[in-house]
């Protein structure tokens, strides 16, 4: 008989689940983890560096590379990992997946649970893997690829635990017939779909793949994660923390394994279409997600690429509004799938406790409260971080070229601790409601639109076509009116996007809390799936119900 340890952190999870509230199994403060953590994960991190990178749990690799390359230091990491074929993987997977197909669902909860203890005491080198890799800050690599990302693999566990265990195993069914009775022995079986693909980002690396994992794993699937070529470290990490203790629970490590490949030689279309893999996660732009859409008899969740929107209304404290939307645009730069982008103003301006702010005085308030949060020594480059790749740092060079008034020009960001750091401050750009083809587009990374609108009605409608035809995911609104409140609600959740009013102070509109806020609707084109509703769960397995007569 299995000894279930961890039965009161599953059910105060399942608690969360159903009643929204604030829950946290960990602590986002890294002081919580011990005084030296920060420093012994530093040095974990380093002795990692320039040698293959060997603390997974799987054998058969063909060769092994690595393309790594800190967007703070702008040197090679000089890791090189395992690489195999898509055929050794999903092979080894379906050689490991009777065990832990016909392992109660309990168990299985369980021994994950574990897995994210196991996780929890390599956070510090996740962090560091995470910040090298991504561009993201120390804090926010600490945070979202530590705490913040074992909680929502904590909540796809407790989801799957719930909705696996819904209905009883077995039982004895009586039809009464009069003088006599017909019996039936029942038996109500969750059969998983298959082998699981999760294909990571080069952004979030751990907190978008950890959902995907943990959601097959707990319905009896086994994974295969296919990391960014990028961003592999962080993921490579938490992988060989979950087969180290699938092996110390007589489980096969190939239940979850790591397929990292380079830019030159990419395997994740050969995984992808493999008959094998029955299930696919994905993360990343909307091109290759609507191809992974289209794939023929896989069961698909994807988050892809949204054009989010604020509406600028009327507001209570202009300064307070403006200073947290300077942080919600400049936070790692807008390289988060829920930052903002494009900002519809009235014409004839605002409504403020102060007084009536036209449209310009609006523009420079924002513009003010950026250029403040960037010179900032303290918060500049804590805040923005580093850009992940080529790509982002050459869109917001060019911001210029698209045909916009220029607001503010964004620039190369000062990095005293890493000069070397790929940095860059946002750019404010300024076009009308007549210029649809600059900003229908997303523009990923640090560059911000601000447009001029008729009226706060046609800034509620352009949003709403925004999210409709090109996805959104997050949606900030300030208003002073409890009439523009409901129809911007109204407007904005006819098109499956959630709204955030009137935020300021510590909390922003890119934040999304696990066991609370689901994650992307699944009801627009930024993604068909959500962090973390029963459908994330339910499609990953099928009940089957078995009968014979009582007595045979």
């Amino acid at each position: 008989m299995f000894n279930i340890k961890h039965q009161n952190t599953i059910e105060s999870a399942v608690k969360a689940n159903h009643e929204r509230a604030f829950y946290s199994q960990y602590p986002e403060h890294p002081k919580a983890y011990g005084e030296n953590a920060a420093e012994q994960g530093e040095a974990r991190y380093k002795d990692l560096l320039q040698k293959p990178y060997g603390q997974l749990l799987q054998t058969g690799e063909t060769t092994w590379a690595g393309e790594e390359v800190s967007p703070f230091t702008q040197e090679a990491l000089g890791i090189t990992y395992p690489l195999f074929t898509a055929d050794e993987l999903v092979s080894r997977a379906i050689t490991a997946a009777p065990q832990w197909r016909n392992t109660q669902v309990d168990v299985r909860a369980d021994i994950l649970v574990e897995t994210l203890e196991n996780i929890k005491e390599r956070f510090f080198d996740i962090a560091y893997a995470t910040m090298h890799t991504t561009g993201q800050s120390f804090m926010m690599s600490f945070q979202a690829s530590g705490p913040h990302a074992n909680d929502r693999a904590l909540e796809a566990i407790a989801m799957g635990y719930h909705e696996g265990s819904r209905y009883p195993a077995s039982l004895i069914w009586e039809k009464p017939m009069g003088k006599t009775s017909l019996q039936l022995k029942k038996n109500f079986r969750a059969i998983p779909k298959g082998v699981g693909l999760v294909i990571g980002c080069s952004t979030f690396p751990v907190w978008n793949s950890l959902p995907g994992i943990y959601a097959d794993l707990v319905t009896g699937n086994p994974v295969i994660v296919k990391p960014h070529p990028k961003a592999i470290l962080p993921i490579a990490i938490v992988v060989s923390a979950i087969q180290q203790v699938l092996q110390e629970k007589g489980f096969s490590p190939n239940l979850c394994q790591l397929a990292p490949d380079i830019a030159a030689a990419p395997i994740t279309k050969a995984l992808c279409e493999h008959p094998g893999i029955q299930l696919i996660d994905y993360t990343g732009s909307s091109q290759f997600g609507n191809y992974v859409e289209s794939l023929a008899h896989k069961t698909v969740f994807t988050e892809k690429a949204g054009v989010n929107s604020v509406i600028l209304d009327s507001v209570a404290d202009v300064d307070a509004v403006m200073q947290n939307l300077a942080f919600s645009v400049s936070l790692y730069s807008g390289q988060m799938c829920t930052a903002p982008q494009n900002f519809f103003i009235p014409a004839q301006g605002i409504n403020t406790a102060g007084g009536k702010l036209s449209f310009d005085e609006v523009v420079q308030r924002f513009k003010d409260a950026v250029v403040s949060l960037v010179n900032n020594p303290k918060m500049g480059a804590g805040t923005l971080g580093a850009l992940q790749n080529e790509n982002t740092l050459e869109r917001a060079h060019n911001a210029g070229k698209l045909g916009a008034k220029v607001i503010l020009e964004g620039q190369p960001l000062i990095n005293e601790e890493f000069t070397h750091a790929r940095g860059y401050t946002p750019a404010i750009l300024e076009v009308s409601s007549e210029d649809r083809p600059i900003f229908e587009q997303e523009l990923f990374g640090p560059v911000l639109l601000l447009i001029k609108t008729k009226d706060t009605n046609e800034s509620i409608q352009l949003a709403r076509q925004m999210a409709q035809q090109h996805g959104a995911i997050t949606c900030a609104a300030y208003t002073t009116s409890p009439e523009v409140k409901e129809k911007i609600t109204e407007e904005m959740n006819s098109v499956f996007t959630p709204v955030s009013f009137n935020f300021t102070g510590f909390i922003w509109v890119n934040q999304h809390a696990a066991f609370s806020d689901f994650h992307v609707t699944g009801g627009n084109p930024a993604g068909n799936a959500s962090f973390t509703n029963p459908e994330f769960i339910l499609r990953r397995f099928v009940w089957v119900g078995n009968r014979e007569v009582a007595g045979s």
